[in-house]
């Protein structure tokens, strides 16, 4: 049936039916190896053969008058021949500028017929004239339009539309491709603005297929030409750009294609999921550093990245190409020694500087250090000549001068990061340090990651510099940083290690010291240097899976550190390393934890607190909360309370409320329990904070898990405090995804009551998890999940407790059977640290057995492993 409830004419019902059997032939042809350009091609015949059909239906049934000249027009991709199984049908009806009315049953016959078929149709009706107005109206009209084709009419009418359109297109290049630039820039904003993106999109992020449109639409506009082939001989694309975007062409259309058929209609996000499948089908073998599906990556990249370098250069010569352009430069420009000109843009090296740019590596580090105090880029033609070069050129030994230049360019943060991304494309970063060329296009699938390994490693130095701004701190931290070329250069190196079989940390300490030798950094400087690459982990571990409250946990950075500047460079470089990893990665709470821990250990190293800061501090928080406690009734019960505090209570809040904890226990009826929210603004979380009498139920825990994460809340970690009189205070932070800020009183209480129930009315039913639309990568995580669920125990950390560190694929629901399974087993909860990365949870518990002991032995551990395995799955 049709959209008003008819059935179909069987033409039409015919012709749906043929679309249909041609797509699962090209499906088949498509298996067997058929190229994406040659299926592109052949679906557009099949498109055009069904069109003509419903014409000719059209004539039979008198919709269309012979003797009115029309000229449909395929557009776009349609146009261009290159369509994808699912992709749209972009058609425009040309008529005459006095036949308008007279067309119109044909244009509402034919469209509602395509619809029909299934096929998904842009659609318009429009003379020459309207439609050249509206592509000099809209950018995206013209981009459209300008790959037009004529796929059934007049072909007079078309002649006359095409001349038109190029002849007002090429008038108006100047600025309709600064109108397309601007377009393009804001679509990778919305759907990737760097080749290395975790699950990109083949059409639209960058460096993808819409970059190769790009190049055809700048073709179009300026020569009236979009075959790439054509635009060689015009001068808008160099040959090796060309033979670039010829490959990378036929990867992505045959990429695409395969999303398509896979999915049965429009998917062009390349899932994880999709990036497992591909890998294993296309017969990529893995090393032993290197799995199968990161090889495949490493070429996707590979292709995307030169698609992303020739729509640039294109993009760059078609605008030096610009007549005013060409008149304006000698006026507006200037020259700097013999070697460069300035211009409004760009700095270019002069026949002579290209010369010395392409032979000396000093001259290149010179020619960065000019576009950085000038802020211009670097012209098309100068950027080629020295990639070229440098792509001829081994590692070799670097000059005293070139290791001194580099150093000090590394300690400048403006601009730093967006020129060393130019030093990297340029292929001179790993002339300047080697192990930046075995991390090109490098992707670690099973790390928490969502760039790749070269791209994080910048993009850390990026952050590192955006610091300097913050008022907080970690931009007081970054900016009194005497050595800023050894953290810039620490960032640059500390992922490195990665893609070698090993630990990347110690690997990447290795390829530390033989890069401060290569630069000629002074021994001091070389121990900083591997210590802060084969450290990097050490902090954000200590802060997000252990108790920062324990003084254990600051001893041992402080001793792994030994002062309190390396301490400081470590404390910004983990931020910046985690604020890499993704956006929002680095949040309030991350970072909140990491500055405590940095501040305390920074306490302890400095003599600040004495030689037990931890001790110390207790009893400073523990003489205030006397302080706030004052006079009042009941003073025996305050006072032994006060007492018995325990330290991680203590240092983990303000007096006040503390006292205000206290107040809530006090006179609790042993059969009742407690509980209340505060939402806490500097951290963006929600404490909640449950209290009751040790006897009032078993489990208290997991049932308190249970009761958070089935109403949605994401717990980031939790405390139990056993306070005197057998009292209990558990305390859970979290952040409610259903509201962007505060989440409103009802919304708290009502989670209070939930936590009350759980332990005044217990159940021996599993709670009742809300079904919450997750991205589709969470879930269709089951399908690709290849690393094993890990259960680790740690005895050395914590004088008193065990602790187990569970790494495991998330899923809803997962922490309430890890904690009833510890309940099971006869293990006390103490501390839990929850972290969450992309798909993947690392959970921290902090436990004794019955007896309040550790587990020690191996058996013991071995079967809560099992246990735990069993319970949540893998």
């Amino acid at each position: 049936m049709n959209r008003s409830g008819a059935p179909l004419p069987a033409s039409v019902v015919a012709v749906r039916e043929e679309l249909a059997r041609q797509r699962d032939l090209l499906r088949s042809a498509h298996d067997q190896g058929l190229p994406g350009v040659q299926l592109g091609n052949r679906l557009a015949g099949v498109f055009d053969r069904a069109i003509e059909q419903l014409i000719g239906e059209a004539r039979q049934r008198g919709t269309l008058d012979p003797s009115i000249p029309i000229a449909l027009v395929a557009h776009g991709g349609y146009g261009r021949r290159d369509v994808a199984p699912y992709s749209d049908v972009d058609l425009m009806v040309l008529h005459g500028e006095r036949n308008a009315d007279r067309i119109q049953p044909f244009a509402r016959y034919l469209s509602q017929s395509i619809y029909d078929t299934g096929l998904k149709l842009g659609f318009s009706v429009r003379t020459a004239g309207q439609a050249v107005a509206e592509s000099l109206r809209d950018v995206r009209v013209a981009t459209s339009l300008v790959e037009s084709r004529l796929a059934w009419g007049d072909e007079t009418l078309y002649r006359t539309y095409l001349d038109q359109l190029h002849r007002r297109l090429r008038r108006r290049a100047g600025i309709l491709i600064d109108q397309v630039e601007r377009a393009r820039r804001d679509e990778r904003r919305q759907y990737g603005d760097t080749v290395y993106l975790l699950e990109p999109n083949v059409k639209r992020s960058r460096g993808t297929l819409r970059d190769i449109q790009l190049v055809r639409w700048i073709g179009g506009i300026r020569f009236g030409q979009t075959d790439l082939q054509r635009l060689v001989r015009a001068g808008s694309i160099s040959h090796d750009d060309f033979v670039a975007l010829q490959g990378a062409w036929e990867f992505l259309l045959h990429l695409r294609n395969e999303l398509h058929f896979r999915a049965d209609q429009s998917q062009d996000v390349l899932t994880r999921e999709e990036q497992l499948r591909i890998a294993e089908q296309r017969g990529f073998q893995g090393t032993a550093a290197e799995r199968p599906v990161e090889a495949f990556m490493r070429t996707y990249y590979e292709q995307t990245v030169a698609v992303r370098d020739a729509s640039r250069h294109c993009l760059e010569g078609a605008r030096s190409r610009s007549r005013v352009g060409r008149v304006l430069e000698p006026a507006l420009s200037h020259r700097v020694g013999e070697f460069y000109r300035v211009g409004p843009a760009h700095i270019r090296a002069t026949r002579k500087g290209l010369a010395r740019v392409t032979e000396d590596l000093e001259e290149v580090l010179r020619l960065m250090d000019l576009a950085n105090a000038y802020n211009k880029q670097i012209g098309f033609e100068t950027w080629r000549a020295i990639r070229r070069a440098m792509q001829r050129r081994g590692p070799g030994e670097l000059s005293p001068s070139v290791a001194e230049r580099f150093l000090s360019f590394l300690g400048q943060p403006a601009r730093l990061a967006p020129l060393l991304r130019r030093l990297h494309e340029l292929r001179v970063l790993e002339i300047l340090v080697p192990p930046m060329r075995h991390a090109r296009c490098l992707v670690q699938f099973n790390e928490y990651h969502k760039y790749t390994v070269d791209e994080h490693c910048i993009l850390a130095v990026q952050r590192a510099t955006e610091f300097f701004s913050r008022n907080d701190a970690l931009g007081h931290a970054y900016r009194s940083l005497k050595r800023r070329h050894l953290l810039h250069l620490a960032l640059l190196l500390h992922d490195l290690g990665k893609g070698f079989p090993g630990d990347h940390s110690e690997i990447g300490g290795h390829l530390a010291a033989e890069t401060a030798q290569r630069l000629n950094l002074s021994s001091r400087e070389s121990a900083m240097l591997r210590a802060l690459v084969e450290k990097h982990l050490l902090m954000s571990d200590l802060a997000l899976r252990h108790d920062i409250n324990d003084e254990a946990t600051w001893l041992q950075l402080a001793m792994e550190v030994g002062s309190p500047y390396m301490l400081q460079m470590l404390y910004v470089l983990t931020c910046a390393d985690l604020a890499a990893v993704g956006p929002g990665v680095l949040n309030d709470w991350k970072l909140t934890l990491i500055t405590n821990l940095y501040e305390r250990t920074r306490e302890h190293l400095t003599g600040e607190l004495g030689d037990r800061p931890g001790k110390t501090l207790a009893e400073q928080r523990r003489h205030a909360v006397r302080d706030a406690i004052g006079k009042r009734e009941d003073a025996e019960w305050w006072r032994r309370h006060a007492e018995e505090l325990p330290v991680r209570f203590l240092l983990a809040d303000e007096p006040q409320r503390i006292v205000e904890a206290l107040e809530r226990l006090h006179d609790l009826p042993r059969a009742e329990a407690r509980a209340w929210g505060e939402y806490r603004p500097q951290e963006r979380t929600t404490v909640y904070t449950v209290v009751a009498h040790e006897s009032i139920v078993e489990g208290v825990f997991h049932r308190l898990t249970g009761a958070l994460t089935s109403r949605g809340l994401d717990i980031l970690s939790a405390e139990i405090h056993t306070l005197a009189d057998g009292l209990v205070l558990d305390r859970f932070h979290v952040e409610d995804g259903d509201f962007e800020g505060a989440p409103p009183a009802t919304r708290i209480d009502d989670i209070s009551r939930a936590l009350v129930d759980a332990l005044e009315r217990p159940t021996s039913e599993p709670p009742v998890f809300r079904r919450l639309w997750q991205p589709r990568a969470a879930r269709n995580q089951s399908q690709f999940q290849d690393q094993p669920t890990r259960v680790r125990f740690d005895n050395a950390t914590s004088d008193r407790f065990t602790i187990i560190t569970l790494f495991a694929y998330d899923r809803t629901g997962l922490l309430y059977d890890a904690t009833h399974c510890l309940f099971q087993l006869g293990l006390s909860v103490h501390v839990a640290k929850i972290g969450t990365h992309l798909d993947q949870v690392t959970d921290v518990f902090y436990v004794v057995d019955r007896n309040g002991r550790k587990i020690e032995a191996e058996t013991t551990m071995d079967e809560i492993r099992q246990a735990l395995i069993a319970a949540i799955g893998g």
